[in-house]
């Protein structure tokens, strides 16, 4: 179909129609633009008094055909060949400008965000309407051509030249060796394009102190490289609220698709829960994947899980998040069901999804309530042994697993990265009785890490596995001293124990990492909980001490 996109209002059918007869034209492959054909589109434009963009592909052919200007008038990013940092997207821009100056910064953007092959700028100069031969002159005054570069400068821009001159020009040559030199940036900056290359991007609110959202950022570029991926870049930006459509505003989101053409990123990672509207309409802007914090935690937590149990939950929470958000996966769900039972009305792809996912949670739903049983049944089975039970719990990377093998010589699996555990594990501990001073038995049980706002989804899906902590006989809440935001980390988790039921009353709080840390921070951490102990599980230093202390809360 012959479409005219951008604003068609007060054109006339005749000024539509030949709009329209631009499909119909076709350039040699070997130039930018004829003569001909700018003089046209110069022809039209000054009849409807506004600009006008002819998109051509590397045939010569007129894809798009637009009214307004290479920002108003750009291909959908959906629509557009996704070829990498490597290539261009095959696809050029004729514009007619009413104003004689070069491409202003708005039309590059669109050039960028699009990686046309070139952007060629017909500045008009009214002259009258004159057919000669069946050609059309007199309408252009003036020509620039743009291109982008893969250096660190993003475009080029010709001076002023004779259209005659860029109707010469060998364009099969100039996109040839344009692409060369993308090739040789890209192998040079070695992408592996098995990893993401992500870009993050923070939004700063009038809810939200300074140091909370830096902490916020630092937080969410560890989870990025817990989840496998590379950070690229990080965006800011400082609104009072969220863009209800897009989040950031919208001079922010051209700047975000700036950054992952020039960058070559194929993910844009927000630091908040997006809702399923707002993915879809930044996806389609950007052109890349965009998720949000909870979706990489949930990736991370796919990874790590390595028990039945663990599998379980990890898919329960998943399915649980998906579903809301299944409207926003594009055209392709919207195709009808072609099997017995959906013929006639129909039924969309989408509805047969999703009630396949909401067969499966309830199915999952009832194997976490057996899950629950049976952990149950094993606690019931511990207790008739009479030992007390501790449950270690804190931030995520506090080194709750580290202090486990520490104190019981066990093997539970440990990194330097976030969420590393998530199975629980349980190990039987002695420490000294505070009387007679001999050794007793007690369980200490490793639990998955928390973290600052933990999806509600993750903590519905592990209620099997907390429930060992409001179980327990005591809390031994484990903190990084070494973090900077040591302290928000501390009150995060404690918020979230005060929603648990059943919390017991015997909370152990233990600094961990002491010889990562100056003498000033342990002071400040040693007038702010008095009663606290300080350790490195990793050095093995305080560990005596910590053994007393748990004899004492369980006795």
């Amino acid at each position: 179909m012959d479409t005219i996109y951008g604003n068609l209002q007060g054109l006339k059918p005749s000024q539509i129609k030949q709009l329209q007869r631009l499909y119909h034209q076709k350039l040699p492959v070997v130039q930018i633009v004829t003569v001909d054909f700018a003089q046209r589109l110069g022809a039209i434009s000054t009849e409807i008094n506004q600009p006008v963009c002819a998109y051509l592909n590397r045939r010569g052919q007129v894809i798009r055909v637009g009214v307004g200007t290479p920002r108003q008038t750009q291909i959908p990013a959906w629509e557009l060949p996704r070829y990498g940092a490597q290539r261009l997207s095959g696809i050029r821009c004729l514009a007619t400008q009413l104003k004689a100056e070069p491409p202003n910064q708005s039309s590059l953007t669109a050039m960028a965000m699009q990686r046309l092959d070139a952007l060629a700028t017909f500045n008009l100069g009214g002259a009258g309407f004159e057919l000669r031969g069946g050609g059309v002159t007199g309408y252009v005054k003036e020509a620039y051509l743009a291109h982008l570069v893969p250096q660190l400068e993003q475009w080029r821009v010709s001076t002023s030249v004779n259209l005659d001159a860029l109707a010469q020009q060998d364009f099969l040559e100039l996109v040839e060796g344009l692409e060369s030199e993308f090739r040789q940036e890209y192998v040079a900056k070695q992408v592996d394009g098995e990893h993401e290359r992500a870009i993050l991007v923070g939004l700063m609110t009038q809810n939200l102190t300074e140091a909370e959202y830096e902490a916020s950022l630092t937080e969410l570029d560890r989870l990025v490289a817990s989840a496998g991926g590379e950070v690229l870049e990080v965006i800011r930006q400082k609104r009072p609220r969220s863009h209800p459509q897009t989040v950031v505003g919208v001079g922010k989101v051209e700047e975000i698709a700036l950054m992952t053409q020039t960058l070559g990123a194929n993910l844009v990672v927000f630091d908040r829960d997006l809702s399923p509207a707002q993915v879809k309409n930044l996806e389609e802007q950007i052109g890349v994947r965009v998720v949000d914090r909870t979706e990489v935690i949930l990736d991370i937590f796919a990874q790590r899980a390595q028990s039945g149990a663990g599998k379980l939950q990890v898919e329960l929470a998943q399915l649980e998040y998906m579903l809301p958000r299944l409207s926003g996966r594009g055209k392709t769900m919207s195709r009808l069901g072609g099997g017995i039972g959906t013929r006639g009305p129909g039924e969309t792809k989408l509805e047969t999804e999703r009630r396949a996912i909401e067969k499966r949670i309830t199915r999952l739903q009832k194997e976490v309530t057996q899950l629950q049983a049976h952990r149950s049944r094993l606690r019931q089975k511990r207790q008739q042994y009479d030992l007390p039970t501790v449950a270690i719990m804190g931030y995520t990377n506090a080194g709750k697993s580290t202090l486990i093998n520490a104190l019981t010589n066990a093997e539970v699996y440990t990194a330097d990265q976030l969420f590393a555990t998530l199975d629980p594990t349980t190990r039987r501990l002695g420490v000294p009785d505070t009387i007679t001073g001999e050794l007793h038995a007690l369980l200490l049980t490793d639990t998955v890490g928390f973290i600052n706002e933990l999806p509600p989804s993750l903590v519905d899906a592990f209620r099997a596995t907390l429930e060992e902590v409001t179980e327990a006989d005591a809390l031994l809440h484990l903190v990084d001293i070494s973090h900077g935001a040591w302290l928000n980390q501390l009150q995060s988790v404690n918020r979230i124990i005060d929603d648990m039921p059943l919390a017991p009353r015997n909370i152990l709080v233990v600094f961990n990492k002491i010889d990562q840390v100056s003498e000033e921070i342990l002071a400040v951490a040693r007038d702010e909980f008095p009663q606290g102990l300080f350790i490195s599980a990793s050095e093995r230093l305080g560990l005596e001490e910590l053994r007393q202390a748990l004899a004492q809360v369980c006795s």
